[in-house]
């Protein structure tokens, strides 16, 4: 197998399952170990894959996203313990928007409001998750619902937002960086999420560690807009530092 072939196989395997490791693809396709090392770094250079130890994870852009089903079975413990770290920042928050994303969802399920809260969300599926509890009114963005995400875009989601004032955003990323702050693929998404970090007094990210230093097509939002960033504990406290110091705490659960 060629070089570029073989570079091929293994972004597609990545995209596929989520992660790939070295050691299963250098047995899979039958060249050493170091062999499947090169070739994830010159994939990590064209911007497509995320070196981590012992393998690598598919970057998102504007030609791929991961599919929903994989997204909620997925780190599901680190998400979890993001989620209620951040579900610990409402400080009296009375309006509260909830990005699209597992995350975010799992950040408004474990809100615990001293009084009544309103939530404005894209996302049908956490809107049905609140809808029936007694303590959170749930305002649902209109529009075109995207089919991998089940989140609403384009003018009719800007619209609704345009007249609103925000608390507090909770908000996700396809990839956060220092240099190109946060992004995410899609265009018509990036608009609905930069027009929330504008109409919003405070705005929380949270999500993964593997979205640290990856940048996805479209940016939204610099890391200085946000109060806090929270993720794992696979950030380094080096690069919890180096982000700290654009501005925002950083929480890594």
């Amino acid at each position: 197998m060629q070089a570029m072939q073989r570079q091929r196989e293994i972004l597609a395997r990545a995209r596929h399952d989520g992660r790939v490791d070295v050691v299963g693809l250098a047995t899979d396709l039958g060249v050493a170990p170091e062999t499947v090392r090169r070739d994830l770094r010159l994939l990590a250079d064209r911007g497509v894959v995320q070196r981590v130890h012992g393998g690598a994870y598919p970057v998102e852009s504007a030609g791929f996203e991961t599919e929903l089903s994989q997204r909620e079975s997925s780190f599901v413990g680190e998400k979890r313990r993001i989620a209620h770290a951040a579900a610990g920042l409402l400080d009296g928050a009375e309006t509260v928007y909830v990005d699209e994303g597992v995350t975010p969802q799992l950040v408004a399920e474990a809100l615990e409001p001293e009084g009544p809260v309103t939530v404005v969300t894209s996302s049908l599926q956490t809107g049905v998750s609140l809808a029936q509890r007694p303590d959170v009114t749930v305002l649902l963005l209109g529009g075109r619902v995207r089919g991998r995400t089940l989140a609403t875009v384009d003018h009719w989601a800007t619209s609704m937002l345009g007249d609103l004032v925000i608390d507090l955003a909770i908000l996700g990323a396809n990839g956060v960086s220092r240099q190109h702050g946060l992004t995410t693929p899609d265009p018509a998404v990036a608009a609905v999420k930069g027009l929330v970090v504008e109409r919003s007094r405070r705005r929380i990210f949270v999500g993964l560690s593997k979205k640290f230093g990856v940048s996805s097509f479209c940016r939204f939002a610099q890391i200085s807009d946000f109060e806090a960033l929270v993720t794992d504990t696979g950030l380094s406290t080096n690069d919890a530092h180096r982000y700290a110091a654009l501005g925002p705490q950083v929480m890594r659960a």
